[in-house]
């Protein structure tokens, strides 16, 4: 086996164990980090949560003085100041590890480059973009956050072949398979925050916390301009008040806010767009919070103002074997856009989930 491909068998290793910490760590990314020499694990670890110890921090200890000489695989950059918690590049220097495999380097302008500068600087080996495409796209929450304060925005929609979201009496459950509807519950354990318009709120009052939780608490943001949700309202009731926030503006009576309130949400009251609330606001409040990942659940009207703000990074569409026709409700809401003018998106991947089919794209920009 060549070194490269030691080092990539490694490395995938300790990709495996940071995305065990996807939606428990914000506002710190989702690290892991392996420890090996002469072929042989010796400890690994991932950051469990802001404030505890890093991967890096955690495999260290495990190893204990078998580290001396050993080869380190970590999925960021060790970070090399004072936080929480201290630097893992002293604690590395510390524990003798004569080498050091990263698969992406950090983009926090606070830490970028000055752990690896540190390291070699101090006669540690240092190889890095050992699978970084990988890397880079389990730290893409992260990355968005910390570049530009707001979260990562994942639009994720069940729609039919002729891309309707419910029929025309507003029945949507099931369009997608239970293949899919797993794969979604998947998605919001990864996820800070599930986000929905009070009509889906309204109209299907989900929980929208994941089945089963596994540890995950993901906020559950409810868009609501006016104060349509009912006091009955699962989020409102179903024991996780607290983690629940409404969304709201000066348009929402007093008496029911102080009801949500009441019930443990948080409400923020929020500028007016069009007497709807600023989706730019709330998701800059959002980041503001710490949030790295927000998953948007629909409906469509709250879909199509994401998309016209620009607003949406990745869409993924969960696409049944069905037809509903043209009274049925569209996926994208809103008067939609002219051709010249459509937004362009490109697709990243398609794949098979029971009977249905996920595309995945982004925006182009």
């Amino acid at each position: 086996m060549t070194p490269a491909r030691n080092d990539e068998i490694w490395m995938r290793r300790a990709l495996a164990l940071a995305r065990r910490g996807e939606g428990l760590t914000r506002p710190n990314p989702p690290v892991g980090a392996v420890i090996a020499k002469a072929g042989r694990l010796l400890a690994s670890g991932f950051h469990e949560r802001a404030g505890g110890p890093h991967a890096e921090a955690l495999a260290l200890r495990a190893a204990g003085r078998s580290a001396k000489g050993a080869t380190l695989y970590v999925s960021l950059e060790p970070c090399s100041t004072h936080g929480r918690t201290p630097p893992c590049t002293e604690a590395i220097l510390r524990a003798g590890i004569r080498r050091v495999v990263v698969a992406a380097a950090d983009r926090n302008p606070k830490h970028a480059g000055r752990g690896l500068v540190f390291l070699r600087r101090h006669g540690i080996q240092v190889a890095t973009g050992v699978c970084e495409a990988g890397a880079l796209e389990l730290l893409r929450p992260f990355f968005t956050w910390i570049l530009t304060g707001r979260p990562l925005v994942t639009l994720k929609l069940g729609i039919t072949l002729d891309g309707r979201i419910s029929d025309a009496s507003g029945h949507s459950r099931w369009i997608t398979s239970p293949a899919a509807l797993r794969c979604v519950q998947s998605l919001r354990r990864r996820a800070d925050a599930v986000l929905v318009g009070v009509g889906t709120a309204v109209a299907d009052d989900p929980s929208l916390m994941p089945r089963p939780a596994l540890g995950r608490s993901p906020f559950r943001v409810v868009v609501d301009s006016k104060g349509r949700l009912p006091a009955r309202a699962k989020v409102l009731t179903d024991g996780f008040q607290d983690r629940t926030i409404v969304a709201t503006t000066r348009q929402c009576p007093a008496s029911i806010m102080a009801r949500w309130a009441k019930a443990g949400a948080r409400v923020w009251i929020l500028p007016a767009a069009r007497q709807k609330v600023s989706l730019a606001a709330l998701v800059k409040r959002l980041g503001g919070e710490g949030l790295l990942h927000v998953l948007c659940e629909g409906g469509g009207e709250l879909a199509a103002g994401l998309v016209q703000a620009g607003l949406v990074d990745d869409f993924l569409f969960f696409l049944a074997p069905k037809l509903l026709g043209a009274k049925a409700v569209p996926a994208i809401g809103g008067a939609g856009w002219t051709l010249a003018g459509a937004p362009a998106l490109s697709f990243k991947s398609v794949r098979k989930i029971g009977p249905d089919l996920l595309v995945h794209a982004i925006r182009q920009v």
